[in-house]
């Protein structure tokens, strides 16, 4: 395994992969979509084909994940369903007459 590799395993957060990969973050929106960030650069990097050259890898990863970030400054999770919860939901509709009949 890479250095780059070993160096994501040990990664914890949004705010750590933000750092490493030298990203500059509002953290209070990190705060909010951390979850959502981090599965949608997952989503984005699972959609590639990857380098060999760890430094051409570093360089995707880094710009993959400026992406997924910036899709959430203003946007919101709803708007943007990259986790399953919002993939999945769909809006309900419920007719006035339902609501009403007892």
């Amino acid at each position: 395994m890479s250095y780059l590799e070993n160096s994501l395993r040990e990664l914890e957060g949004a705010e750590e992969f933000l750092e490493f990969f030298a990203i500059p973050f509002d953290s209070r929106i990190v705060q909010v979509y951390r979850l959502h960030i981090l599965q949608r650069f997952h989503d984005y990097l699972s959609r590639l084909t990857l380098p060999e050259e760890e430094a051409e890898r570093h360089a995707l990863y880094r710009e993959q994940l400026s992406k997924a970030y910036a899709d959430f400054i203003n946007s919101s999770a709803q708007a943007e369903r990259a986790l399953k919860v919002f993939k999945e939901a769909t809006p309900g509709f419920v007719a006035l007459g339902e609501i009403t009949r007892g």
